[in-house]
């Protein structure tokens, strides 16, 4: 898949984000992060996610349905956030789980893989004066906390993420848990 293939892979996504020069940050992104990201399951044992986030490319389904989700509760009217922090918000949705299977795909998802897309987001070279600092920071802080109370380590048991602390990183986390459930579908044609 070229760099062309994988921004158009979320042309409908991207077309949320108002703000022009964050909008280019995540196409850059796109373009960096893992081919993996393209072509895995959201799920390696098919355990946490619905059917449609299984299989070859399901965990760009799940991206996408999770934005989808973001992108229709921002549109209610008791959302009260700023253009940009809607724009950030879906920025880190696009971007949450590009490191799932880490830097160097491992065959099941990597329990620090927030921290490696959060990492990825506030300090990779290529995406260097994009949008400031403090946007790519908000933006990382969102990815870093986006497993929410699944804080644990599935070998050591121990806690290596941070839950989210803000309104904004506790919305990043809702619209993804709820693009993990089984009990829900998701329409791509709408």
């Amino acid at each position: 898949m070229d760099n062309k293939e994988k921004i158009e892979t979320f042309s409908k996504e991207l077309g949320f984000i108002q703000n022009e020069n964050i909008r280019k940050f995540v196409e850059k992104a796109l373009t960096v992060v893992p081919d993996y990201f393209y072509e895995v399951p959201a799920s390696s044992t098919g355990k946490y996610h619905p059917s449609y986030a299984l299989g070859e490319g399901g965990l760009v389904r799940h991206t996408r349905a999770a934005v989808g989700i973001a992108h229709e509760l921002l549109n209610l009217e008791m959302m009260k956030y700023t253009q940009d922090e809607k724009d950030m918000m879906i920025s880190a949705l696009i971007l949450h789980d590009t490191y799932k299977s880490g830097r160097n795909y491992a065959k099941f998802t990597v329990t620090e893989h927030p921290i490696i897309a959060a990492e990825f987001c506030a300090e990779d070279p290529n995406l260097n004066e994009i949008i400031s600092t403090e946007q790519r920071n908000f933006i990382a802080q969102c990815v870093s906390t986006h497993m929410g109370q699944w804080t644990k380590d599935f070998k050591t048991h121990t806690d290596v993420l941070d839950k989210p602390k803000t309104k904004y990183q506790c919305f990043v986390h809702l619209c993804d848990y709820l693009a993990s459930r089984k009990c829900l579908e998701f329409n791509f044609d709408v």
